[in-house]
Protein backbone atom coordinates (compact mmCIF):
# COMPACT_ATOMS: atom_id res chain seq x y z
CA UNK A 1 0.00 0.00 0.00
CA UNK A 2 1.49 3.72 -0.65
CA UNK A 3 1.47 6.40 1.71
CA UNK A 4 1.85 9.65 -0.17
CA UNK A 5 1.76 13.21 1.39
CA UNK A 6 0.64 16.45 -0.39
CA UNK A 7 0.59 19.45 0.10
CA UNK A 8 -1.72 22.26 0.05
CA UNK A 9 -4.60 20.97 -1.68
CA UNK A 10 -8.29 21.29 -0.85
CA UNK A 11 -10.90 18.79 -0.53
CA UNK A 12 -14.01 19.26 -2.77
CA UNK A 13 -15.78 15.36 -2.70
CA UNK A 14 -14.16 15.01 -6.09
CA UNK A 15 -11.48 13.23 -4.43
CA UNK A 16 -13.66 10.20 -2.94
CA UNK A 17 -13.66 9.57 -7.14
CA UNK A 18 -11.94 6.02 -8.42
CA UNK A 19 -8.51 6.26 -9.54
CA UNK A 20 -8.37 9.69 -8.29
CA UNK A 21 -4.68 8.71 -6.71
CA UNK A 22 -3.57 7.37 -10.57
CA UNK A 23 -4.90 10.36 -11.58
CA UNK A 24 -2.81 13.15 -9.43
CA UNK A 25 0.12 10.76 -8.50
CA UNK A 26 0.07 7.65 -10.93
CA UNK A 27 -0.18 5.22 -8.32
CA UNK A 28 -1.96 2.35 -9.17
CA UNK A 29 -2.04 -0.03 -5.89
CA UNK A 30 -3.63 0.50 -2.87
CA UNK A 31 -3.20 4.18 -1.42
CA UNK A 32 -3.48 6.42 1.28
CA UNK A 33 -3.13 9.92 -0.02
CA UNK A 34 -3.23 12.78 3.19
CA UNK A 35 -2.84 16.52 2.91
CA UNK A 36 -4.03 19.08 4.71
CA UNK A 37 -6.67 22.03 3.38
CA UNK A 38 -10.69 23.67 3.71
CA UNK A 39 -13.34 21.04 2.82
CA UNK A 40 -16.37 22.25 1.27
CA UNK A 41 -18.71 19.35 -0.56
CA UNK A 42 -20.87 20.73 -2.31
CA UNK A 43 -24.37 18.97 -2.82
CA UNK A 44 -23.34 17.63 -6.39
CA UNK A 45 -20.75 15.63 -4.98
CA UNK A 46 -22.27 14.18 -1.26
CA UNK A 47 -22.49 10.50 -0.96
CA UNK A 48 -24.00 10.15 2.09
CA UNK A 49 -28.09 10.28 1.42
CA UNK A 50 -29.24 11.56 4.49
CA UNK A 51 -26.62 14.90 4.27
CA UNK A 52 -27.96 15.00 1.17
CA UNK A 53 -31.39 14.86 2.21
CA UNK A 54 -30.93 16.95 4.97
CA UNK A 55 -28.63 19.54 2.68
CA UNK A 56 -26.26 19.32 4.93
CA UNK A 57 -23.61 21.77 4.18
CA UNK A 58 -19.70 19.52 4.89
CA UNK A 59 -17.21 22.54 5.32
CA UNK A 60 -14.10 23.37 7.13
CA UNK A 61 -11.87 26.31 6.97
CA UNK A 62 -8.84 23.99 8.04
CA UNK A 63 -8.65 20.15 7.62
CA UNK A 64 -6.58 17.22 7.81
CA UNK A 65 -7.59 14.67 5.06
CA UNK A 66 -7.17 10.94 4.16
CA UNK A 67 -8.57 9.52 0.75
CA UNK A 68 -7.54 5.58 0.80
CA UNK A 69 -8.65 3.10 -1.93
CA UNK A 70 -8.37 -0.64 -2.28
CA UNK A 71 -8.51 -2.27 -5.21
CA UNK A 72 -9.01 -5.79 -3.60
CA UNK A 73 -12.60 -5.93 -3.64
CA UNK A 74 -16.00 -3.34 -4.12
CA UNK A 75 -17.78 -5.20 -0.58
CA UNK A 76 -19.31 -2.29 0.61
CA UNK A 77 -19.37 -3.80 3.88
CA UNK A 78 -16.12 -4.75 3.81
CA UNK A 79 -15.09 -0.70 3.06
CA UNK A 80 -17.38 0.00 6.09
CA UNK A 81 -15.38 -2.21 8.32
CA UNK A 82 -11.72 -0.88 7.01
CA UNK A 83 -13.73 2.60 7.44
CA UNK A 84 -14.15 2.34 11.39
CA UNK A 85 -10.68 0.77 11.73
CA UNK A 86 -9.37 3.64 10.30
CA UNK A 87 -11.58 5.85 13.15
CA UNK A 88 -10.46 3.16 15.85
CA UNK A 89 -6.86 4.10 14.29
CA UNK A 90 -7.14 7.99 14.45
CA UNK A 91 -8.92 7.45 17.88
CA UNK A 92 -6.03 5.21 19.73
CA UNK A 93 -3.76 8.01 18.26
CA UNK A 94 -5.22 10.83 19.63
CA UNK A 95 -5.73 9.14 23.09
CA UNK A 96 -2.13 7.92 23.07
CA UNK A 97 -1.22 12.09 23.12
CA UNK A 98 -3.90 12.54 26.20
CA UNK A 99 -6.93 13.60 24.04
CA UNK A 100 -10.35 12.00 25.64
CA UNK A 101 -12.02 10.96 22.14
CA UNK A 102 -15.11 9.27 21.89
CA UNK A 103 -15.77 7.06 18.68
CA UNK A 104 -18.99 5.90 17.70
CA UNK A 105 -18.77 4.34 14.58
CA UNK A 106 -16.74 6.37 12.21
CA UNK A 107 -17.24 9.62 14.20
CA UNK A 108 -14.85 11.25 16.23
CA UNK A 109 -15.87 13.03 19.51
CA UNK A 110 -14.15 15.68 21.92
CA UNK A 111 -16.83 16.89 24.63
CA UNK A 112 -19.40 15.84 22.53
CA UNK A 113 -18.54 18.05 19.73
CA UNK A 114 -17.96 16.00 16.66
CA UNK A 115 -14.24 16.05 15.63
CA UNK A 116 -14.09 14.36 11.95
CA UNK A 117 -16.19 13.75 9.36
CA UNK A 118 -15.89 9.92 6.43
CA UNK A 119 -17.73 8.33 4.33
CA UNK A 120 -16.65 5.52 2.38
CA UNK A 121 -18.10 3.92 -0.73
CA UNK A 122 -17.51 1.36 -3.77
CA UNK A 123 -17.48 1.83 -7.75
CA UNK A 124 -16.83 -0.81 -10.38
CA UNK A 125 -13.34 -0.79 -9.24
CA UNK A 126 -12.52 -0.07 -6.17
CA UNK A 127 -12.96 0.99 -2.36
CA UNK A 128 -12.54 4.26 -1.52
CA UNK A 129 -12.80 6.12 2.08
CA UNK A 130 -12.62 10.10 2.97
CA UNK A 131 -11.28 11.17 6.77
CA UNK A 132 -11.04 14.59 7.53
CA UNK A 133 -10.12 16.06 11.12
CA UNK A 134 -11.16 19.70 11.99
CA UNK A 135 -7.66 21.37 12.43
CA UNK A 136 -9.81 24.63 12.59
CA UNK A 137 -13.74 24.84 13.10
CA UNK A 138 -16.12 27.53 14.44
CA UNK A 139 -19.15 25.23 15.37
CA UNK A 140 -17.28 21.86 15.60
CA UNK A 141 -14.32 20.02 17.45
CA UNK A 142 -11.27 21.24 16.16
CA UNK A 143 -7.82 20.22 17.13
CA UNK A 144 -6.38 23.77 18.03
CA UNK A 145 -9.33 23.80 20.58
CA UNK A 146 -8.16 20.91 22.57
CA UNK A 147 -4.62 22.27 22.80
CA UNK A 148 -3.30 20.10 19.90
CA UNK A 149 0.60 21.83 18.59
CA UNK A 150 0.57 23.33 15.39
CA UNK A 151 4.41 21.96 14.95
CA UNK A 152 2.98 18.87 14.96
CA UNK A 153 -0.45 18.09 13.10
CA UNK A 154 2.17 17.15 9.81
CA UNK A 155 3.96 14.60 12.15
CA UNK A 156 0.71 13.48 13.17
CA UNK A 157 -0.95 13.00 9.86
CA UNK A 158 2.08 10.72 9.05
CA UNK A 159 1.66 8.61 12.06
CA UNK A 160 -2.09 7.94 11.60
CA UNK A 161 -1.55 7.19 7.40
CA UNK A 162 1.59 5.15 8.64
CA UNK A 163 -0.41 3.08 11.60
CA UNK A 164 -3.36 2.27 9.02
CA UNK A 165 -0.30 1.06 6.25
CA UNK A 166 1.30 -1.29 8.92
CA UNK A 167 -1.97 -2.72 10.16
CA UNK A 168 -3.25 -3.90 7.08
CA UNK A 169 0.56 -5.38 6.70
CA UNK A 170 0.02 -7.07 9.90
CA UNK A 171 -3.21 -8.24 9.17
CA UNK A 172 -1.83 -9.77 5.42
CA UNK A 173 0.86 -11.56 7.30
CA UNK A 174 -1.71 -12.89 9.41
CA UNK A 175 -3.45 -14.26 6.65
CA UNK A 176 -0.57 -16.05 5.63
CA UNK A 177 -0.23 -17.68 8.29
CA UNK A 178 -3.35 -19.31 9.41
CA UNK A 179 -4.34 -22.41 8.05
CA UNK A 180 -7.49 -23.03 6.70
CA UNK A 181 -10.22 -24.77 8.79
CA UNK A 182 -10.35 -28.43 8.65
CA UNK A 183 -7.36 -28.95 6.95
CA UNK A 184 -4.77 -30.91 8.77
Amino acid sequence: MECIYLNNRNYDGSQISSLWAYNIAGVQDDSIIYFRGTCNVEIDHMIDLEDKRENEAIYSSDMIHFIIEHFDSTNLKLVYSRQRLFASIVSEILMDKGFNIKREGDDLFINNRKLSVSIASTSAVSQKIHFGINVIHDYYADLKSIGFEESKIEQLMCEIAESYVNELDDIEKDLRKSRPLDVI
